[in-house]
């Protein structure tokens, strides 16, 4: 049984789709769990998979209020284990993860909890880090994608049983909807950039990076792909900075394999990441990437100077736009990059990442 929030978008979502389409394959019975309601659902779930929303995803605030809502999210999902009666239970994500933990004691079920986030980025209200130090040495084991998370959790939530297990690369990509086709580039250059629209993302900083570039570099333009809740405060920037012929953000798309394919260069600007899938995307699909070197992430797929570039410090407008100026002035070191990047079809494959999860369902 594989527990979430929603299935609305984003990269622990998206896995978690694709997990429950692996196992339900291979003969598992797969039961995905979510407190949105389905209608919410940006991914596409294989039909085996079975679906089932609780209706508990309306925000619970605080104090007694936040104390009931919480209880009620517990005692529906421990009804729903007791019912589907499951070997074991996969919390996607903290708060998911503790519930799963909460809900499934006494009960004969094994629970894995994962992190998707590095820890110190996420704003996490104090109950529920005391929840997570509580409840992460009662799993059986903790899942982190990189190093890094895996550290600070062995530092921060001492007890816990932790694996590192990355994300795999999913490629080819599914075309969804809405399908945006990319247009016609008529010998121009495309900067791509693809994620949420929030400040984590770093976006702030990239358009930043570009307004520096954009004369000495007339025939490129950025695309950034991505929806969220820092539309207006970037479309300002873009707008402030004279950019608005030369940056784009189309929004959401769900053929971005295209948009990988008909593009120069790879951008990565987060000023936080867990493990990047648009990372892992955009070499797959043959982009050089230039990425931030934040905490944890980018600097376990990039290997610098060799398949793409890692930019330190993390969050610095001038050091940003001195890599890109770079790869944007010399094709041939792109174009190497390029080639070695998709090595990550080999070195993050379904059947590597898969491996290591079969090794966490069989530990006892």
């Amino acid at each position: 049984m594989i527990v979430i929030h929603s299935l609305r978008g984003g990269g622990a979502e998206r896995v978690a789709a694709d997990l429950s389409a692996y196992w339900v394959e291979r003969g598992y019975r797969v039961p995905l769990v979510t407190q949105a309601d389905k209608a919410n659902d940006v991914y596409l779930l294989d039909p085996r998979v079975q679906r089932v929303a609780l209706g508990t995803a309306s925000a619970s605030g605080g104090g007694l209020t936040g104390l009931v809502a919480n209880l009620r999210r517990v005692w529906k999902l421990r009804r729903l284990i007791r019912r589907e009666r499951p070997s074991l239970v996969l919390g996607m994500m903290t708060t998911s993860s503790v519930l799963a933990v909460i809900a499934s004691r006494g009960l004969p079920v094994r629970v894995i909890a994962t992190e998707h986030t590095h820890p110190p980025a996420q704003t996490l209200s104090p109950m529920w880090q005391r929840l997570r130090r509580w409840a992460y040495p009662k799993a059986r084991r903790v899942v982190a994608l990189t190093s890094g998370t895996a550290a600070w959790i062995e530092e921060h939530v001492p007890g816990s049983r932790v694996s590192v297990i990355p994300n795999a690369v999913r490629w080819p990509l599914p075309v969804e909807e809405p399908v945006i086709e990319p247009p016609a580039r008529y010998g121009r250059r495309r900067l791509l950039a693809v994620g949420r629209l929030h400040e984590l993302k770093g976006f702030d900083i990239l358009l930043a990076a570009f307004a520096q570039l954009a004369t000495y570099f007339p025939e490129w333009d950025l695309v950034i792909l991505g929806e969220g809740e820092g539309r207006d405060a970037l479309e300002g920037q873009i707008e402030a900075a004279g950019l608005t012929g030369r940056v784009s953000m189309p929004g959401r798309v769900g053929n971005v394999g295209q948009w990988y394919a008909e593009s120069d260069l790879y951008v990565l600007s987060s000023r936080a990441e867990g493990l990047s899938n648009t990372l892992l995307e955009a070499m797959a699909g043959g982009l050089a990437p230039v990425a931030f070197d934040c905490d944890t992430g980018p600097r376990e797929i990039v290997r610098h100077g060799i398949d793409g570039v890692l930019v330190e410090p993390a969050g610095d407008v001038e050091a940003l736009a001195a890599h890109l100026s770079d790869m944007m002035a010399h094709e041939a070191k792109r174009l190497s990059y390029a080639r070695r990047a998709r090595d990550v079809l080999d070195r993050f494959s379904t059947a590597r990442i898969m491996a290591l999860w079969d090794e966490v369902l069989r530990a006892r």
